[in-house]
């Protein structure tokens, strides 16, 4: 049996799998957004979990926004900014009374997508996430890569590469300019667009040729965005998460888009939609430890 847990940014979900894979009971509950009761919402949910199943596990995974310092071992970088700084795998590791391995979200998303999901047999892997925030993973022969600094994968902080004139940059919640996640994400979408992504699928598809727009210059700064990670990880697979991986038409138009910008005369990486949707990341964390880490 694996354990994960999904420490996400409103909501904390945990799930127990089976040998195969397979979701054995599953439960979510909000986050309460406060550093000590959400340490004890997830105690909480493990424990209603276990007791649901009667079957246990010796080890439980948790994907959560950010990543741990190698020179402090706390938390850094998470958008839930109460997060920084607290000693959290050490905490969860006390109050679980049992090992545990944190892993940034990203990173769950990837692996597990690379272990069963939509790049499945694939040896390089890289996750993006295009939701509320813009996040990847890296994963190689089904285990993450974090880098010796932690951040392997860290695509959301990065500048939009070949800005034109109207691409001025936007200040991040991070402090930097021009990061990614101000152009690709859900909420950078809309804040270009004035649309959520939903709107503009829905638009799009009725013929309304702003909306048809809006999602193509969507297309071509996530074209531009992936030529940069194609040049330098050359990955097998792409796989799209979040909610603007809901789009279907963007799968197309991104990968039709890539050619003019990755160094190469051709262009054999995949761009696919996710398998497993909200589940990618409670199902990476429980395959942080043993097969598949």
């Amino acid at each position: 049996m694996r354990l994960g847990v999904d420490f996400g940014g409103t909501k904390i979900e945990a799930a127990l799998l089976d040998s195969q894979g397979e979701i054995v009971a599953r439960e979510r509950v909000p986050n309460p957004g406060n550093y000590s009761a959400a340490v004890a919402a997830v105690c909480e949910l493990v424990g209603r979990i276990e007791q649901q199943t009667g079957a246990g596990a010796e080890t439980i995974g948790v994907a959560m926004p950010g990543s741990i310092s190698p020179a402090t071992g706390h938390v850094r970088n998470a958008n839930s900014v109460w997060l920084n700084g607290k000693p959290f795998i050490e905490d969860l590791t006390a109050a679980l009374g049992r090992p545990v391995r944190v892993e940034n979200d990203a990173n769950c998303f990837a692996l597990s997508e690379a272990v069963d999901g939509a790049a499945a047999g694939a040896r390089v892997v890289f996750g993006v996430i295009l939701g509320t925030g813009c996040g990847g993973g890296v994963v190689v022969d089904r285990k993450t890569v974090e880098g010796v600094n932690g951040i392997g994968g860290e695509w959301g902080h990065t500048p939009l590469p070949w800005p034109r004139a109207d691409e001025a940059p936007v200040r991040d919640w991070c402090g930097r300019w021009g990061c990614l996640e101000q152009w690709i994400s859900g909420s950078g979408f809309k804040r270009w667009s004035g649309l959520t992504g939903r709107e503009a699928d829905e638009r799009a598809q009725a013929g309304d040729a702003a909306a048809r727009v809006a999602l193509d210059l969507l297309a071509d700064r996530i074209a531009r965005s992936l030529a940069v990670v194609i040049d330098i990880l050359d990955p097998d697979v792409i796989v799209f998460g979040g909610g603007l991986s809901n789009i279907t038409s963007l799968y197309a138009s991104v990968r039709g888009k890539l050619l003019a910008h990755v160094f190469s005369d051709v262009l054999r990486t995949q761009v696919v939609q996710n398998k497993h949707g909200d589940s990618s990341g409670v199902r990476g964390a429980a395959w942080l430890f043993g097969e598949g880490a």
